[in-house]
C-alpha cells in the first residue's frame, strides 16, 4: 500500500503548524533594546567615590591648615638653629640639652623684649592721657588764632564724651573683651605648637633624616640630603647675617636717640633693629615710625631728625653694610627679595614675609646645579653699549650723504 501525504488528505493541516519564529533582529539589520554596559555601574560608582575622596580631603586640608603652617614655621625655625646646635653638640653635649639652651635663651630675650616695649608703651600712653588737655588747648588755640572762631576745650570736651560714635566705640570694645582674650590663648597655643615642633625637628634632626632617607632610593638620598644642607646654610646664614645687622642697627638708633633724649632710648632701639631687619625693603620706615612718633611728643623738631637719619641709614644699610654682610649667605637680587616677600605675605601673611627670602634663596642655590650655563659672548651690548657699525657700512654712509650734497 502506497503512502500518503497527510497534507494532501487534510487540507487545514498547513493552517494548524506552530508558527516559524522571525530571526533575530540582528540578523535583520535592525537595532535591537539597548542595554547597559557591565563597566558603567563601576565607573559610576569610581566617579563618586573619587568625589567624595576629594571633598573629604578638602575639608581636613582646611581644618588643618592652621597646623601645617605653624608646622613649616617650625620647620624653619629648626633650620636656624641647627648650626648653632651641631657645633654644641660637636663637642660632646647631647643635641637635646643644646637645643633646649638655645630655645631657653631665645625666650628669655624675647621675654625681655616684650616687656620694655610694654613698659615703655604703657609709660608712654600714661604720658599722653595726662598732657592731652595741654594738646587740646593748643590745638584749640590755633584753631581759634586761625579761623577766628571760639572755641572752648570744655565744650569740646562735653561733644566729645556725649558724642553717638564714642558711646558705641565704647560698647562695642566692651563686647570685644572676650574675643580679644580667646585671640590672645590661641597665640600663645600656637607659639606653644611652634616651639615644640621646632624643638623635636632641631634635636631629632638625624634621625628624621635616617627616617626620611630609609624610604628612599640611595640616588634620591643624596638629592635629600643635599637640599637639607643647602636649606640649613641658607635659613641660618639669613637669620644670622640680619641679626647682626639688627644689631649695628640698633646701635646706630640707639646713639641718635640718646643724643636727642628721647625716653625709652634702647627699647625703641631694639625695636628698629628687629622690625626694619626682619621685614625687608619698608621694614626700616615701618620701624622709625614709632620712634618718631615719640620724638615729636618731646619736640617736633626732633622727629624731623629721626625721619632723616632713618632715610640716610636706609641708604647705606642697602649699599653698604647688606651687601657685604650677606654675598656669602643669601645671595639673592633685591628685586627678587621684594618680590618673594610679596608673594609670602599674599600665601601666608606675616610667616610668609619671614620665610619668603631663605626659602627662594634655598630654592635658587638648589635649582642652580642643575641649569646649565655657557660662556658668554664679548659682545658690547652685553653690557649695555651699542655695537660698533663696520667701517665698510660708515664709508657707505659718508658716500651717500655727499652724493645727496653733490646733487
Amino acid at each position: 500500500m502506497a503512502p500518503t501525504d497527510e497534507r494532501a488528505q487534510d487540507p487545514t493541516a498547513a493552517d494548524t503548524e506552530p508558527p516559524v519564529p522571525p530571526p533575530p533582529a540582528a540578523d535583520r539589520g535592525e537595532a535591537g533594546p539597548a542595554r547597559m554596559p557591565r563597566w558603567l555601574p563601576r565607573a559610576m560608582v569610581l566617579a563618586l567615590a573619587l568625589i567624595a575622596c576629594f571633598q573629604l580631603g578638602s575639608w581636613a586640608f582646611h581644618q588643618l591648615i592652621g597646623l601645617l603652617i605653624n608646622i613649616l614655621i617650625a620647620f624653619f625655625v629648626a633650620l636656624a638653629v641647627e648650626p648653632a646646635v651641631g657645633r654644641m653638640a660637636s663637642r660632646g653635649m647631647r643635641r637635646g640639652l643644646a637645643t633646649f639652651l638655645i630655645f631657653f635663651g631665645l625666650l628669655i630675650a624675647a621675654a625681655g623684649f616684650v616687656f620694655l616695649l610694654g613698659a615703655m608703651l604703657a609709660g608712654q600712653i600714661v604720658d599722653m592721657v595726662e598732657e592731652f588737655p595741654k594738646y587740646l588747648d593748643s590745638v584749640i588755640n590755633w584753631i581759634n588764632q586761625t579761623f577766628h572762631t571760639d572755641l572752648s576745650r570744655v565744650a569740646v570736651q562735653d561733644s566729645l564724651l556725649h558724642s553717638d560714635w564714642l558711646q558705641k566705640y565704647v560698647q562695642n570694645s566692651a563686647s570685644g573683651v572676650l574675643d580679644v582674650s580667646t585671640t590672645v590663648l590661641g597665640g600663645l597655643f600656637r607659639l606653644l605648637t611652634i616651639f615644640l615642633f621646632a624643638f623635636y625637628f632641631a634635636a631629632d634632626g638625624p634621625r628624621l633624616r635616617r627616617a626620611l632617607c630609609s624610604v628612599l632610593p640611595p640616588a634620591k638620598q643624596t638629592e635629600v640630603l643635599r637640599a637639607w644642607e643647602i636649606a640649613v646654610d641658607k635659613t641660618g646664614g639669613y637669620l644670622y647675617s640680619r641679626g647682626l645687622m639688627a644689631l649695628i642697627s640698633g646701635v646706630a638708633h640707639y646713639i641718635l636717640l640718646a643724643a636727642l633724649g628721647i625716653p625709652y632710648a634702647p627699647a625703641l632701639a631694639v625695636w628698629v633693629g628687629l622690625v626694619s631687619q626682619f621685614i625687608p625693603t619698608i621694614g626700616t620706615y615701618l620701624a622709625g615710625a614709632l620712634p618718631m612718633l615719640i620724638a615729636f611728643t618731646v619736640d617736633p623738631w626732633y622727629a624731623v631728625w629721626v625721619l632723616v637719619f632713618v632715610v640716610i641709614y636706609q641708604q647705606f644699610e642697602n649699599y653698604v653694610l647688606q651687601p657685604k654682610l650677606t654675598s656669602k649667605t643669601v645671595d639673592i637680587h633685591p628685586a627678587v627679595a621684594f618680590g618673594s616677600v610679596i608673594a609670602g605675605t599674599a600665601l601666608l601673611g606675616a610667616v610668609g614675609a619671614l620665610i619668603a627670602i631663605p626659602a627662594i634663596a634655598t630654592l635658587q642655590a638648589f635649582l642652580g646645579a642643575y641649569v646649565k650655563r655657557y660662556e658668554v659672548t664679548d659682545d658690547p651690548r652685553v653690557h649695555g653699549r651699542r655695537r660698533p657699525r663696520s667701517g665698510a657700512t660708515v664709508l657707505a654712509r659718508i658716500r651717500r650723504a655727499l652724493r645727496q650734497d653733490r646733487d
